[in-house]
């Protein structure tokens, strides 16, 4: 029998903590998402600088790769004050109340943009001659499911054939029956006003048009922190009809290339406009709407093969879907498991894979990681796993995953397999995830995994990242093409130094062999 190659007798880690020189403050990450690791370090080694080798943060220091490197862990804003050199949510929503638009950013591992929003119900012609002028053109109005479905606005393409990279739910696009062209400053303003008037009714409207709605996500900014659900929080908490308006802000410059941080700056002053940041009001909603998205629901313990640990079940308020943590120890209330993890707690965030986590499918690495993780928890003596169910297959299911599996046998990649299944590549979502942490008293973590998109959000629920701690699974012949594609194709952080990863992919041997 050949033996897999372990994680343990070749070192094939990521770079888990960088110095301040290797990222700037403000640097864009656009490049940096996509390129693999060793080239980042080579490219540092022709600066002079060298290439960091796999090591873990077991400080309070935030670490360089992170977004929050520049502000000490032991000294976060809470959660009700904004972040210095933006405007606070009370006073955006004070603007919002009086007609006034606000631009809002979100993180800049995301879209990285700004919009200006605003209530739907206090659009002028003047107002949206406004937001013509200074933004793409391309008004969209977010209003909540039901809404959406008493003004029979269905989608615009179902969600499996969604294609857009943030998943934007759009309707199909209307105007009023009493537009002309419909085109027009004031008509669309009279289309967006009907569309937060409750006695507004579907034949009030004709389709296609040229206002495009927008489905909002059950849970706002608590559950997907993109502008579409700002929009509707906005509205909703300045004590306005909870339908927003929102359009991308484009620079004045002759390219109507999108506003970056530096000009949302200058045009916010240009015209005394608060701009407030997503995770800004994450913080302020997680400070007055506490824990919206869960309820706890049970408390045990479960002894376990390494260990005993102490499960905390939860049950999602939007969905119903039930979701666990195990908490390393026996603990009797919150209160002691918060006193246990509450500073730079080992944590796992684990989307549940069945066919990994419970058959034990060499396809994926899913069941590893989640054995490592628990006895990397046990080791320690402290730590929990955040155990999200309904994420089977990335998002898609059970079903479809395993449809996805044929097409790998015929070739394709775990990516290129979702795709032509007109299925979103990734459509997990870490909300709930952040909250169970929050609700179980967790202020800062060094977070166990390969995916950077897991820490992104965390700071909105007031918990700082102090490291990141790979796991790494063996690799072999019926995964390697699965890691392949994560590491390329999805950001997954997985070596250091040119030849590493891939001189494993080449030895590797099938766990049966």
């Amino acid at each position: 029998m050949t033996t897999a190659t372990t994680a343990s007798s070749v070192h094939y880690g990521v770079t888990a903590t960088m110095t301040r020189n290797h990222q700037r403050e403000g640097r864009r990450r656009e490049d940096n998402r996509t390129m693999p690791q060793w080239q980042k370090n080579r490219r540092r080694q022709r600066k002079g600088g060298g290439t960091t080798r796999s090591t873990v943060t077991t400080t309070n220091a935030v670490p360089a790769w992170h977004p929050e490197r520049s502000r000490n862990a032991e000294h976060q804003i809470p959660f009700d004050e904004p972040t210095p050199g933006f405007g606070s949510i009370p006073e955006a929503l004070e603007e919002i109340k009086r007609g006034k638009f606000v631009v809002v950013l979100d993180d800049e591992d995301r879209e990285n943009e700004g919009d200006l929003i605003g209530a739907a119900d206090m659009m002028t012609q003047e107002s949206m001659a406004f937001m013509i002028r200074h933004t793409s053109g391309l008004v969209c109005v977010s209003l909540e499911d039901e809404r959406a479905d008493a003004l029979h606005l269905p989608l615009m393409v179902d969600a499996k054939a969604n294609g857009d990279y943030m998943k934007t739910a759009f309707t199909v696009s209307c105007d009023m029956t009493t537009s002309t062209t419909g085109i027009s400053a004031g008509e669309r303003a009279a289309t967006i006003n009907a569309l937060a008037n409750d006695a507004t009714k579907p034949t009030d409207l004709v389709r296609p048009g040229h206002v495009f709605p927008l489905r909002y996500r059950e849970g706002g900014v608590m559950k997907r922190a993109g502008h579409t659900e700002a929009a509707v929080d906005l509205s909703r908490m300045a004590g306005r009809a909870p339908v927003g308006v929102l359009c991308e802000i484009v620079n004045d410059d002759g390219t109507g290339s999108m506003s970056r941080l530096p000009e949302l700056k200058e045009f916010a002053k240009k015209h005394d406009l608060k701009m407030v940041l997503i995770s800004d009001m994450i913080r302020y909603r997680r400070a007055t709407e506490k824990n919206s998205l869960i309820e706890r629901t049970a408390i045990a313990r479960v002894p376990t093969e390494h260990g005993s640990f102490t499960a905390v079940s939860y049950v999602s308020k939007v969905d119903g879907i039930e979701h666990v943590a195990f908490v390393y120890g026996d603990h009797s209330t919150v209160d002691e498991i918060a006193e246990s993890l509450k500073e730079n707690a080992l944590v796992r965030v684990h989307s549940e894979c069945l066919t990994g986590d419970i058959f034990k499918s060499a396809r994926c690495d899913c069941g590893n990681q989640l054995e490592m993780a628990m006895k990397k928890i046990a080791n320690e003596g402290r730590g929990a796993i955040v155990y999200l169910r309904g994420q089977e297959g990335r998002g898609i299911g059970l079903g479809h995953k395993l449809r996805a599996y044929n097409l790998q046998d015929k070739g394709r990649d775990t990516v290129q397999a979702n795709e032509d299944l007109g299925l979103p590549v990734d459509s997990r979502e870490y909300g709930i995830g952040a909250q169970i942490l929050n609700d179980l008293g967790v202020r800062s973590v060094r977070l166990m995994t390969n995916n950077p998109a897991k820490y992104h959000g965390l700071r909105g629920y007031g918990i700082t990242v102090t490291g990141r701690v790979p796991l790494f699974a063996p690799i072999t012949l019926e995964n390697k093409t699965y890691l392949e594609a994560k590491r390329k194709k999805m950001g997954h952080l997985f070596d250091t130094e040119s030849g590493d990863f891939e001189s494993i992919v080449a030895t590797a041997a099938t766990p049966m062999s």
